[in-house]
């Protein structure tokens, strides 16, 4: 089958590997129609994780089941499915819990599985035509009869869409709060969507790429731009003084400010600034436990200068890790079902899986009009 493989930094091919397949009875096998790539496989790209050359990548899949293990029962040959990012078992402490995104039976010694991720386990991804997915009955979300016609939305719910939901339900959005969202890629922008549907008064979100921004006003989000002066100031002046009643972190380790510099600090601490006192940050943005090619010690290590003074000073409170994409994939399907939400509004590019190199590039470059890609194999 095709696939794109993972060779070096920012050397990606799309290459002929062994046709993937059944190898446990609870196995299925799906055709990918649909394949995002996503913000987070820009570490890898970059060359920023330990991820082992000759890796198939990709963890934003959709498509038809062709096979089926002699365990499975509920899931059908011909089904439509989304599969959530996380590869998770269903039975262990975790996932019983509901915490699928730090399963303990798939990735031993250490809590949670992916596909086609750095450290998350022995399981190529989908930017291929063909995915095993292990546990099928219990990975695999069931779509409805326009997922063909719509399926730039519903591939929308393998990661983005759930983790942006994940920072809003982190961040305890209720009703009437104002949110301030730091980060304008995909993942803000469902944070975004995602404070719309649960009736946020004010939506607020930093990053200084025009068409990241004029894409946020689409869901009601206020754009901020910081390049136009201090980020938490605009808060602060667009909330009376007072602070963002939460907060939102889309952005993870790769920060940089507005001349290009990296720190891995930023969105968090302009969180602790621009959120009010008492008020909740739900962090979704990748901050990994070691950057060998971070641009300081505390960054190589993992760590970071976190404005814990003013945090505990100001009673913040935080929730952080990725996304249990089970817990929420299949209220958002039935939104995107009714019509009530288009998360496909962020799709900038669809292209055929020969292109992934190119639109890589791009994607990487943060080139104008480049805010979202499906590859199609």
């Amino acid at each position: 089958m095709k696939a794109v493989v993972y060779h070096s930094a920012k050397k990606i091919s799309v290459d002929d590997v062994p046709d993937a397949q059944i190898e446990s009875p609870t196995d299925v096998l799906v055709r990918i129609t649909a394949t995002n790539i996503c913000g987070s496989d820009l570490h890898m790209y970059e060359g920023r994780t330990s991820l082992e050359p000759g890796t198939v990548i990709g963890h934003e899949n959709l498509g038809e089941v062709i096979e089926v293990g002699r365990a499975v029962t509920r899931v059908k040959v011909g089904d439509r499915v989304c599969l959530p990012f996380n590869v998770s078992c269903g039975f262990c402490k975790n996932c019983e819990r509901g915490l699928t995104g730090f399963c303990l039976t798939v990735n031993p010694g250490t809590a949670g599985g992916a596909y086609g991720y750095a450290d998350m386990g022995p399981y190529p991804g989908g930017q291929a035509e063909l995915l095993r997915v292990p546990y099928g009955d219990f990975n695999c979300l069931r779509l409805p009869p326009d997922s063909v016609e719509r399926e730039a939305d519903y591939v929308m719910l393998a990661d983005i869409w759930p983790t942006g939901y994940h920072a809003t339900e982190l961040a305890d959005v209720q009703p009437g709060d104002s949110v301030v969202i730091w980060g304008a890629g995909p993942v803000g922008l469902m944070a975004a969507l995602s404070c719309d549907v649960k009736g946020a008064s004010k939506v607020m979100i930093v990053d200084r790429k025009p068409d990241r921004l004029s894409l946020a006003e689409k869901v009601g989000a206020i754009g901020i731009d910081d390049r136009k002066g201090d980020p938490v100031e605009q808060v602060l002046e667009l909330t009376d003084g007072n602070g963002a009643d939460k907060g939102c972190e889309c952005v993870g380790w790769q920060a940089h400010d507005s001349n290009g510099q990296e720190h891995n600090y930023l969105s968090m601490n302009g969180l602790v600034k621009a959120v009010r006192a008492t008020g909740a940050i739900g962090v979704v943005g990748v901050f990994p436990p070691a950057d060998p090619k971070g641009p300081d010690n505390l960054a190589k290590k993992g760590q970071m200068a976190f404005d814990f003074g003013t945090y505990f000073t100001k009673g913040l409170r935080s929730g952080t890790g990725q996304a249990n994409v089970k817990a929420y994939n299949r209220q958002l399907r039935d939104l995107i079902a009714s019509g009530r939400a288009e998360p496909s509004f962020i799709v900038s590019h669809q292209l055929p899986l020969e292109k992934a190199p190119e639109a890589y590039q791009h994607f990487d470059s943060r080139d104008d009009g480049w805010t979202k890609v499906i590859l199609k194999p």
